[in-house]
């Protein structure tokens, strides 16, 4: 075994030692010794006998960096290549590649490694470390990863300047580009922890930054959630009552009927932060934004990198996954189509059934229900059933909508997204009845209980009450803005407002998180239609359900009276006033209305506009940019449209998101370009429009799902909440027992 010698690891001060230290040191010199104290203690309670590795590209900065870690905690600093390579070798690492050639320099490299141990220091590993798996592992043993994550474009600039055209591992036909993005899987594969490095970003707050994330790391207990009807403190005493995120997924709506949501709030990336993701893919970037947001004790990086493969991989039909498209003057669609069921609730509804799956305990079933106003139903049927198989035997779904409140095209997309785990009930009400059964049930502590013991079937929630719901939207809204600036439309840092069509305020709430983790958006514009009790509460600050009955439109995921996620957004502009919350939703469920006071309507008119569309002025939208551009826009999206028309200044770039494709809601779409011959059959209106040549095309998965289930049937439920519970008590004595 290879010891670096010449760099101690930190040694264990006795009682004795001290007691020498502080017989030179008290009387002449206390300020010295309380700083000598205070070095060891900060060095010590942070890494212990762990060792902080260093990984990254070559031109990273992991040497530079890790000297001034190594200062900052006062600990020994080794660098792989001076004092572990050259040592060993009696040469420089460019005579030994020299020497050697690539293939063989990288085992030479390994064998090094496998030889070497430290304690209690920082370590700076070379570029290439990361290839040797077995060098790897045996580093990783003993300390924290931290993977110093440099733009390409920034490492070249660097490497050019050091004037360095070829690293280990290139080839004579390989570019330089090619090879620092081959090497990513590598780093990917070992890290702990991620620190953005962007160009312009000093060494010394690089370690700075490289000793905030070790603390995070180290500090699980810090990021814990509270519910929104909690009280202001939000955090008890008890140390067993704290949340976390894994508790948070697994229960989805808190005991006292509120939303959870993190009690020191959201991460905030810089500036720089978030130009170093300009160049980055979709699935880099939603790593980064959820690796801030879930703390690795919940869910480790390797693992969270596993699941956002799967979640935007193949099954996504566009290989940017959310693009956005100019479409006219200063407006941008982002398009949230391009998933297996077509709408934007993919996002979440691809990763969230992974990350369920590896936070709830082995021990128990679950049985996970959803009310949908139509996109979620086919979305969560999907993500679930496309589980593990040993996570189906142990996961269910189950999903309630509207029997009449949703498109032919949505109703017959969810039957045939049923599955061996994954079911859809139809509801003789409306969404607001399925949501509110919903909520009833989580809190019917008897009936949980009874399940829980009779069937060992504990009940979750995938709607976006869900805290893992909310998180993949947030990064949509990100990408968006960094889209824009790699497209040169704008310049970082300059200002675009969003419309969103909104119904239960989860796609909406994604964009004001992503605001207050550093994107530069000014407004949010919410566009509702004829269900337009968002557009009055933001103008007025009085949310009033009293004589409103719902109104059935060609856009029914916004047809929504209760805005669930409004909830979420009303506790972070009360700073967190859980009895606030509470009073204003007791009144709302008592009395049928609530009115914010004055301060906190000024507060919500900072960040949200509103208004409403009508569905003569929806369809009339539709036929007027299919004339214009040849585009089609589905009818949400057209809503939306119509509202960032009129409320937009037109100052900025405002990105519009598309949340479905035209595809689910065929009948109104052959009714907004004037088609007069309307066949019922959902197949039948699909192979109708595509003989339009549209654009974007009609959705191929939602086309292949008619195709394979025409004759697929569901079971229909009255709207009675003990029938409810019924069909999930049969539900689970057929899927469980």
């Amino acid at each position: 075994m290879f010891h670096v010698v010449q760099y101690q690891p930190l040694r264990l001060i006795t009682r004795n030692s001290l007691s020498s230290m502080y017989l030179k040191l008290v009387f002449s010199r206390p300020v010295a010794f309380a700083q000598i104290w205070k070095s060891w203690f900060s060095s010590h309670s942070l890494i212990g006998n762990k060792n902080i590795v260093l990984m990254g590209p070559p031109g990273a900065g992991k040497t530079t960096v890790g000297r001034i870690v190594g200062q900052k905690l006062d600990c020994p600093v080794i660098d792989i290549d001076d004092d572990v390579l050259e040592t060993t070798w009696n040469m420089s690492v460019s005579e030994k590649l020299q020497d050697v050639g690539n293939e063989q320099f990288l085992e030479e490299e390994g064998k090094a490694l496998l030889k070497f141990s430290a304690s209690g220091s920082v370590i700076s590993l070379t570029g290439s470390n990361p290839m040797h798996a077995a060098g790897m592992q045996h580093v990783k043993k003993n300390g924290i990863v931290v993977y110093l994550d440099t733009p390409a474009t920034v490492i070249m600039s660097r490497l050019k300047s050091m004037k360095v055209d070829r690293i280990v591992g290139q080839g004579p036909d390989t570019s330089l580009k090619d090879i620092l993005q081959f090497r990513k899987q590598f780093y990917r594969r070992w890290y702990d922890i991620r620190v953005l490095c962007g160009g312009d970003v000093s060494a010394e707050v690089v370690a700075e930054k490289v000793l905030d994330a070790v603390k995070r790391y180290q500090n699980s207990e810090l990021e814990t959630y509270v519910s929104t009807r909690s009280g202001r403190s939000g955090r008890s005493t008890r140390k067993d009552s704290d949340k976390y995120f894994s508790d948070v997924v697994t229960e989805g709506l808190a005991p006292d009927g509120g939303l959870f949501v993190p009690e020191r709030g959201l991460p905030k990336f810089t500036a720089e932060e978030w130009q170093s993701l300009i160049e980055a893919t979709y699935a880099e970037r939603a790593q980064v934004v959820l690796e801030r947001c879930i703390h690795p004790a919940d869910i480790p990086a390797s693992k969270l990198g596993e699941i956002v493969g799967i979640a935007y991989g193949e099954n996504f039909t566009c290989s940017k996954i959310a693009p956005v498209r100019h479409l006219a003057g200063n407006q941008f669609l982002l398009e949230l189509f391009h998933g297996p069921t077509a709408s934007f609730k993919d996002f979440a509804l691809q990763m969230m059934p992974h990350i369920f799956a590896y936070c709830i305990p082995r021990s128990c079933n679950y049985l996970v229900l959803v009310a949908t106003s139509g996109d979620t139903g086919s979305a969560v049927l999907d993500g679930f059933s496309r589980l593990h198989d040993t996570d189906k035997q142990r996961i269910a779904v189950m999903s309630f909508f509207p029997e009449d409140g949703v498109s032919p095209i949505q109703k017959s997309q969810m039957i045939g997204c049923q599955k061996e785990n994954a079911w859809s009930i139809g509801v003789k009400s409306d969404f607001d009845f399925c949501q509110t059964a919903i909520k009833q049930i989580f809190t019917n502590s008897d009936y949980t209980g009874f399940l829980t013991v009779e069937y060992g079937t504990a009940l979750a929630a995938a709607n976006s009450i869900n805290w893992a719901r909310l998180l993949p939207q947030i990064v949509y809204h990100a990408s968006a803005y960094l889209d824009l600036v790699h497209q040169d439309i704008i310049a970082f840092g300059s200002p675009v407002d969003v419309c969103i069509p909104t119904g239960n305020f989860g796609n909406i709430l994604g964009a004001l998180y992503a605001k207050i983790m550093g994107i530069p958006i000014r407004k949010c514009i919410c566009a509702s239609n004829e269900n337009n009790v968002l557009t009055d509460f933001i103008r007025t600050g009085i949310y009033d359900l009293r004589g409103r009955k719902l109104v059935p439109t060609s856009s029914p995921a916004v047809d929504i009276l209760k805005s669930s996620n409004l909830e979420r957004y009303l506790h972070l502009i009360a700073d967190g006033d859980g009895q606030l919350v509470t009073q204003l939703y007791n009144q709302l469920e008592n009395q049928g209305h609530f009115q914010l006071q004055k301060d906190l309507l000024e507060k919500l008119q900072q960040d949200l506009v509103a208004g409403w569309c009508s569905e003569e002025d929806c369809l009339a939208a539709i036929h007027s940019v299919y004339s214009t551009t040849g585009y089609i826009l589905d009818t949400h999206t057209a809503v939306a449209k119509v509202v960032a028309d009129r409320l937009q200044d037109r100052t900025c770039p405002v990105i519009i998101s598309s949340t479905a494709h035209y595809s689910k809601f065929a009948p109104a779409i052959l009714r907004a370009l004037r088609i007069a011959e309307i066949k019922q059959n959902p197949l039948s209106q699909l192979h109708l429009l595509s003989s339009y040549s549209p654009l974007p095309p009609v959705h191929w998965g939602l086309l292949e799902t008619l195709k394979k289930n025409e004759n697929e049937n569901h079971q229909v439920c009255a709207a009675d909440l003990s029938m409810l519970m019924s069909h999930i008590e049969t539900l689970i004595q057929n899927h469980f027992l």
